[in-house]
C-alpha cells in the first residue's frame, strides 16, 4: 500500500488538529509533560554522544551524528504519543479550516508550552543529580555547559530566524510522518528532517528548555569560556522568547498556512465548481 498523499495528509492534520483541541486539559497536560522529557531524554544523548567527537571526525560529522541521535526525540514523541508545543504549530491548519477556533488553539499551546517545560526541567534534574554530566571526567558537563553558554548569547534576530529553520523541519517531519503507513516509514520520514535542522545550528525552544537549564545548574559546578554570560536573563530573552516566536512563524508561515492553501482552500474551491448541480448551470 502506497503512503498517503499531500490532501489527505493535510485532511489527517485537520482532524488530528481537532481532536487536540477538544482533549482534556488534563490529558493534554500530562502528554505534554512526556514530550518535554522525551525532547530532554535526546538531547542529553546527543551531548553524550558528540562531546568529544568533533576532534575525532570533524565537526560536520560530530552534528550529523548529533542530529541522528537527537532525533529520537520526535520519534518518540510520534510513536509513542505526547503533545510538543512545536508540532502543535500545524493546528493552525484546522483553524484555517474552521474545524476549532483561536480559543482552543492558544488554550492547548499554552498547556503544552507549560507542561514541556515542566518535562524538561524534570530531566534536567535527573541527569544533574545523577551524576551523568560526570562521565569522562566531566567533558559531558563541559560540552553540556559550553552548547548552553553559546546559545545564551546569541543575538535575538539571529536567534529568531534560527527559530524559524527549526520548525520549519521540524513540522515537515511531522508532515511526513503522517504520510507514512507504517512505523518505519515514519520514522525515516522524521529522521532527515530532525537530522537536517540539528546540524544545521537551528534553534528550537523546547529542547533550549533542557539545554539551558541544565547549563544553569552546571554553572556552579564546572567552568567553560564565557560562563559569567549564562545567567537566567540571557537564556530567556537571548534565546527562549526569540526562539519561540522563530518556531511559531516556522511551523505556521512556512508549513501550516502554505499547505492549507494549496492542498485544502485551492481544493475545496475546485471541489465546489465540479459539482454536477454547477456543471449543469454552466452549460
Amino acid at each position: 500500500m502506497s503512503n498517503k498523499g499531500p490532501i489527505d495528509i493535510a485532511r489527517e492534520i485537520v482532524e488530528i488538529g481537532k481532536k487536540k483541541a477538544h482533549l482534556p486539559a488534563s490529558s493534554t497536560a500530562i502528554l505534554s509533560i512526556l514530550a518535554g522529557i522525551y525532547i530532554a531524554i535526546a538531547g542529553q544523548a546527543m551531548i553524550t554522544v558528540t562531546h568529544d567527537a568533533a576532534g575525532s571526525v570533524g565537526t560536520g560529522l560530530a552534528r550529523l551524528l548529533g542530529g541522528s541521535v537527537f532525533s529520537l526525540g520526535l520519534i518518540l514523541v510520534v510513536l509513542a504519543g505526547a503533545e510538543l508545543f512545536t508540532g502543535n504549530s500545524l493546528m493552525v491548519v484546522g483553524w484555517l479550516e474552521r474545524k476549532l477556533n483561536l480559543k482552543a488553539l492558544a488554550k492547548n499551546w499554552s498547556i503544552v508550552y507549560i507542561g514541556n517545560l515542566i518535562g524538561s526541567i524534570l530531566i534536567v534534574y535527573l541527569v544533574f543529580f545523577s551524576g551523568i554530566w560526570m562521565i569522562n571526567g566531566g567533558a559531558v558537563g563541559k560540552y553540556a555547559l559550553s552548547i548552553a553558554v553559546s546559545k545564551a548569547n546569541l543575538g535575538f534576530w539571529s536567534a529568531l530566524v534560527r527559530g524559524i529553520g527549526a520548525n520549519w523541519l521540524v513540522c515537515v517531519a511531522i508532515w511526513l510522518s503522517i504520510s507514512g503507513r507504517t512505523t518505519r516509514d515514519k520514522i525515516l520520514g522524521i529522521y532527515f528532517p530532525i537530522t537536517a535542522f540539528v546540524l544545521l545550528g537551528f534553534e528550537h525552544s523546547i529542547a533550549n528548555m533542557f539545554f539551558l537549564p541544565m547549563g544553569l545548574l552546571l554553572k556552579g559546578a564546572l567552568s567553560v569560556p564565557g560562563a559569567s554570560s549564562l545567567t537566567l536573563s540571557t537564556a530567556i530573552f537571548n534565546n527562549i522568547i526569540p526562539v519561540t516566536i522563530g518556531n511559531i512563524i516556522g511551523g505556521v508561515l512556512f508549513v501550516a498556512v502554505p499547505y492549507w492553501m494549496v492542498y485544502l482552500k485551492n481544493h475545496n474551491k475546485q471541489q465546489v465548481l465540479l459539482k454536477p448541480e454547477l456543471v449543469k448551470r454552466a452549460a
